[in-house]
């Protein structure tokens, strides 16, 4: 610490503190008071655009793909009889409702299902064009027979609006979203879900599977809302009998509470001034605030406690627990703090908010553990029980057990660290967003279905230019377009490749 926080300069402060705690609460209530006036900005995100920075290449390129084509942002409906195939009168009648109702979905540019696929037929000079299935109630046998070769049979759809063994059909539908993307996508998921719920309703001998973007974005931001608004109140609750458990002192607990609420609000706060967006990445800021200033908290009325139960009275114990306590904790806070600062070198913006918010979240629980705690410490009617001197304190016993088996602990704790150590290699990383949800989530459950069943959801985007105007129709062109293409159809985990020369052949 500086020079002029002296023993004796913290003493005069930590005086200040106890003799005028009123004051104090006051203060830090009127700082969190105005702080907390920000909650209200805070806003939760769902757009996967937040995690790149400004000036990201791969985002530009995207960015300049989707200029010179089209918005990839689509939903992907799985149709699955729970007995037979798709092509039966019930099942493609089934994906023909969803077609018609999916050009109603809001900011939808386009649909593609097994039904409305354009196929084109020969006869003699006359070519005509025209849907797969119109009127699935009264196609006959044969012609029933005819739609599942064709489908089964093209490169079109066999692996993306059909599985290749013709058990599932598909719905996909693209959207043109504005910006921001947030209110239209929960906007398109909820048609979405009525719509399937509908259609659950109507045909109950068929299954009905929902993903694709945009309803990973829906997702996201619903994980997202669920940490902030159920799982920190969850911890919240955890954190605080935990540290009842250990303190034993109900106003000691109180006191953690109080400054736990104090420091989380203003740091959230401060989040919602800045006009903070949350993320999946960086919703774990409260999580971790609570974390820190629970740990100084415990130490500082842990050692007030003990003090206490010394002889000590209850303000020279509270004095002596922070003069204890200060460098400690400061040392630590500012540690902690330069740590979290170093995520703003990260290519994510949302790793720097998370690293941003959690460094002012230390400062703050470093802030309130040294004055707030105190002063309400010094208000509440604390009480320690007396230490019997026959019976030393369980760390006291710790501490004899671990210098007398000191040789015994340091090799069998160092074998351990390097068994655990070993297994660092085994670690994966993985961007396979399915996995970023629980079995137990909805969302995860659909697309781990449709992979399996129907056609995979990574996809790869080439834009191969031709090198002049007109030259996409070229014959030299078009056949290196479709080489890539089969070359591509012939990988391993490939499911379906769509590509310009397809359309030109059929034709």
């Amino acid at each position: 610490m500086s020079r002029t926080m002296t023993p004796e300069n913290l003493d005069r402060i930590f005086d200040l503190i106890l003799r005028r705690p009123w004051v104090t609460v006051a203060l830090a209530a009127a700082v969190m008071a105005a702080m907390t006036a920000g909650v209200r900005f805070i806003t939760v995100t769902n757009d996967y655009r937040i995690l790149f920075g400004e000036n990201n290449p791969e985002l530009a390129e995207y960015e300049r793909l989707e200029d010179t084509y089209a918005e990839s942002n689509r939903a992907l409906i799985a149709v699955a009889p729970v007995q037979g195939s798709a092509f039966t009168r019930e099942t493609l009648g089934a994906i023909e409702e969803l077609t018609e109702a999916a050009w109603q979905a809001p900011y939808s540019s386009r649909v593609d299902s097994l039904t409305n696929y354009s196929h084109s037929e020969a006869f003699g000079d006359d070519l005509t064009v025209g849907p797969l299935v119109d009127g699935a109630e009264f196609l006959s046998d044969e012609e029933l027979a005819e739609v599942e070769t064709i489908a089964l049979n093209s490169v079109e759809t066999a692996g993306r609006l059909v599985s290749r063994d013709g058990s599932v059909g598909g719905v996909v539908i693209n959207f043109f979203l504005p910006d921001p993307m947030d209110a239209a996508v929960v906007e398109i998921t909820d048609y979405l879900n009525a719509l399937l719920d509908e259609a659950r309703a109507s045909h109950p001998d068929i299954d009905y599977y929902l993903t694709g973007d945009v309803v990973m974005h829906r997702a996201f931001a619903d994980a997202t809302q669920d940490d902030l608004r159920r799982l920190m109140p969850i911890v919240f609750v955890v954190i605080v009998t935990a540290a009842a458990i250990l303190l034993r002192s109900v106003p000691g607990t109180l006191a953690i509470v109080i400054v736990l609420m104090f420091v989380v609000n203003t740091t959230l706060g401060l989040a919602g001034w800045l006009r903070t967006e949350f993320s999946p990445t960086n919703a774990g800021v409260p999580i971790i605030v609570m974390a820190i200033t629970v740990a100084y908290a415990v130490h500082i009325v842990s050692i007030t406690l003990l003090r206490m139960s010394q002889g000590l009275n209850k303000r020279e114990a509270i004095a002596e627990s922070l003069r204890h306590n200060a460098t400690p904790v400061f040392l630590t806070s500012l540690t902690t703090i330069i740590g979290f600062l170093s995520l703003n070198a990260s290519d994510s913006p949302p790793f720097h908010v998370l690293g941003n918010l959690v460094a002012f979240g230390v400062f703050c629980a470093f802030c309130f553990c040294m004055a707030l705690l105190p002063a309400v410490l010094s208000l509440l009617p604390l009480k320690a029980r007396r230490l019997r001197e026959d019976k030393p304190l369980f760390f006291d016993r710790l501490a004899t057990f671990v210098i007398a088996r000191r040789n015994v602990l340091l090799w069998s704790v160092g074998a351990i660290a390097v068994v655990l150590i070993m297994g660092i290699p085994r670690n994966e990383i993985s961007e396979t967003w399915t996995r970023y949800f629980d079995a137990r989530v909805e969302f995860r459950r659909h697309p781990d279905f449709v992979i399996e069943n129907l056609t995979g959801l990574d996809s790869l985007e080439y834009s191969l230019a031709s090198g002049r105007e007109g030259g996409i129709t070229e014959p030299a062109y078009l056949g290196t377009v479709d080489a890539f293409a089969e070359w591509f159809r012939e990988q391993p985990l490939v499911t379906h490749v769509q590509a310009f020369p397809d359309v030109m052949k059929r034709l």
